[in-house]
């Protein structure tokens, strides 16, 4: 059984941060744990989820996984598994030393097609609520001219000679060990055990042909930057009668020019004046679905933060929706007219604070002098 991304199956993105994943982790594995969700896949997904943690929480295997994914470096032959992803296990190795051992792979069996990967640009807002959308790849079909066999219409492949049909050779060495047996692909027909005499003129007896394919594909509500979508079936074609592969649709996400998302938060940066800020006010902030009225208190500081609860982004996974965090920043302005200086004067000498105005001219602190300014 293929094993899920464990950024996907804790709901987090590639760049998502300890406590982050700690964050996620805590509130899965309260959700499907066994003694609390009496569902019958329960105990599966809380294994899965701390199978996930274990990896990601750990700085070398997570840096081990981001490199080879769940196949393991150091696992010898294969990976995972007794006979490891591409079924070449012990008795292979058996054989290949000895001759002996009857493990063989027949290269007539149907197998899977190749698994495509495709990455897709989308809009910032398109990524929040997600939408229906339609691209264009460039993918081998089956041809439709011999329907895969390659060879020309009214023939058909032939068992090679040369190896039976098995695909493979038997080649003996003499060694300082003794005579060893090394089993190779034949290479009269490429590990295939068909000779393909006539070819199809069509596809050149390869069986398939290039064609652009459009496909339609459905955003997620939610999905982040880096997150893929499996469109199952969608890949290369099967050898053989096997399945068709499927399609793995990468996201890349748009920035946008007011908002900042991370993870199912969003940021926004809000500009306020000086009044503002000091005497307070109510006004309209900009969020992903629409304006709301925020309460700015008086005495209000630049940098302050203030909470939307559930105007964020809902989570691909179903796991509710994030928050609006407002980060204020009160604007100095820049250019004054001789009345709002005079005002500004009137404050600081209020307050007991009268600064030393750097841009004044020397005429301007004469003329206020004489004023008694």
């Amino acid at each position: 059984m293929n094993k899920r991304d464990y950024y996907e199956v804790l709901g987090v993105s590639k760049t998502a941060s300890k406590e982050e994943i700690k964050k996620a982790y805590r509130t899965l594995s309260k959700q499907f744990h066994p003694d609390i969700n009496k569902a019958a896949d329960a105990s599966e997904k809380f294994q899965e989820v701390k199978e996930a943690y274990e990896v990601l929480s750990d700085d070398q295997k997570r840096a081990q996984y981001d490199q080879f994914g769940h196949q393991d470096p150091n696992q010898g032959f294969g990976g995972f598994g007794a006979g490891g992803a591409d079924g070449f296990g012990f008795e292979d190795i058996f054989s290949t030393f000895f001759g002996g051992g009857t493990r063989r792979r027949d290269p007539n069996a149907p197998r899977k097609g190749d698994d495509l990967q495709y990455s897709m640009t989308i809009d910032f807002l398109d990524a929040v609520f997600g939408k229906e959308a339609e691209v264009e790849i460039p993918k081998d079909e089956t041809c439709g001219t011999c329907h895969g066999s390659g060879a020309k219409p009214g023939t058909k492949p032939k068992k090679c000679s040369h190896c039976e049909g098995s695909g493979q050779l038997n080649v003996t060495q003499d060694t300082p060990f003794g005579r060893m047996v090394n089993r190779r692909a034949c290479h009269y027909c490429q590990g295939t055990g068909q000779i393909i005499e006539e070819k199809c003129a069509t596809c050149r007896g390869e069986g398939t042909v290039r064609k652009i394919k459009k496909i339609k594909v459905t955003i997620p509500a939610g999905v982040d930057d880096g997150q893929q979508l499996r469109v199952s079936g969608q890949g290369g074609p099967g050898v053989n009668g096997g399945p068709a592969g499927d399609l793995y649709v990468v996201f890349r996400i748009k920035p946008h020019k007011t908002f900042e998302r991370e993870g199912d938060d969003i940021y926004l940066d809000l500009p306020i004046t000086f009044a503002q800020a000091a005497l307070g006010d109510e006004i309209e902030v900009p969020t992903v679905s629409g304006k709301v009225k925020l309460k700015i208190p008086a005495g209000t500081q630049s940098g302050a933060r203030f909470r939307l609860k559930g105007k964020g982004v809902k989570n691909v996974h179903g796991y509710g929706v994030g928050d609006q965090h407002i980060i204020v920043r009160v604007k100095t302005p820049t250019k004054l007219n001789e009345k709002q200086k005079q005002l500004l004067r009137e404050f600081a000498e209020i307050s007991g604070d009268i600064p030393e105005e750097q841009g004044s001219s020397l005429f301007d602190k004469i003329k206020r002098t004489i004023k008694g300014e």
